[in-house]
């Protein structure tokens, strides 16, 4: 992975939520203070843009087609491309403090996101878990709390682990995970990274990011985008360091595994409060980029309804 490819040139404010989608060939993911869903062929590089009514956290594709998408104050669907959101869920959290961000389906068709607190001071983001397949009424769960930024949602290869990451508080969570019931249990820490140091400035050592989106591949190792880190993190199931990807651009936010054999990590990234000077030096910073791998990854979970 020493060669990445800019897909797509225009840079995103914040990127995030990349999948592959298998039946369209497509990448998906969002801009989310853009409030834009957007979509790109990588065969021709033309980019679409789908504009939403209030920032987009996460999307996952629908089973029969659309998009189930969580916008700022709850979950809605979207019949196709450019088509209506419509409202399945609202929460209890103040929208004004607090909006949805990372999110995906699991591996038998739930929509899940978390939330995060926009003041950072406090630590009320949460986890859930929303089942569409129940008709009009969703069965919503709160799967894990106590944290301030939700990101780095995944799932083993075989479906008995689920991984979660706070990002402002340098910490991956992983639990075992039983598919059918949605029980989670034996809570343990899966990485604990060092806080960003005090008086710390982009260009300075000593710090590796925090951590953002992830993905996992079909050996279950897990893949973690570092904000302010610069790089990408594999890490086996057990919990062992495998690699490290240094990447062109600062701020990446989370990769997916795409094309036909699952062997291309996309990677989005931001632009969203960097300085002129970063950017200057980094002039791939929001752009999605990518890299052949040799494992691939797992493919996008549909969300059933």
């Amino acid at each position: 992975m020493t060669s990445w490819r800019t897909v797509v040139a225009q840079p995103d404010q914040l990127g995030e939520s990349p999948f592959w989608h298998p039946l369209e060939r497509k990448l998906y993911w969002v801009d989310i203070p853009a409030r834009q869903i957007r979509r790109v062929d990588p065969s021709d590089g033309r980019a679409e843009s789908w504009p939403m009514p209030s920032e987009p956290g996460c999307i996952a594709p629908l089973h029969g087609g659309g998009m189930a998408i969580a916008l700022r104050d709850g979950i809605y669907r979207a019949a196709g491309w450019g088509a209506a959101p419509v409202l399945v869920a609202r929460f209890a959290h103040d929208p004004r403090t607090t909006r949805f961000n990372d999110g995906k389906a699991d591996p038998v068709g739930r929509f899940w996101a978390g939330t995060m607190y926009e003041p950072r001071d406090a630590r009320r983001a949460e986890l859930y878990s929303i089942d569409l397949r129940g008709g009009d009424t969703p069965v919503i769960e709160v799967k894990a709390t106590n944290a301030v930024i939700a990101n780095g949602l995944a799932w083993s290869p075989d479906a008995s682990v689920v991984y979660w990451a706070d990002t402002a508080n340098h910490v991956i969570h992983a639990w075992d995970w039983n598919a059918q019931s949605n029980a989670m249990h034996h809570r343990r820490v899966f990485q604990q990274f060092a806080p960003k140091p005090e008086g710390w400035q982009p260009g300075d050592s000593g710090y590796g990011g925090r951590p953002d989106g992830a993905a996992v591949d079909v050996q279950g190792n897990y893949w973690c985008a570092m904000f302010e880190g610069g790089r990408l993190l594999k890490f086996s199931p057990a919990g062992a360091l495998l690699a490290e990807a240094p990447l062109p651009v600062r701020c990446p936010t989370m990769p997916c595994f795409g094309d036909d054999d699952l062997r291309t990590l996309y990677v989005t990234s931001a632009t969203h409060n960097r300085s002129a000077e970063e950017l200057r030096a980094l002039p791939q910073s929001g752009c999605v980029i990518a890299a052949r791998v040799d494992v691939p990854g797992l493919p996008v979970n549909f969300v059933s309804t």
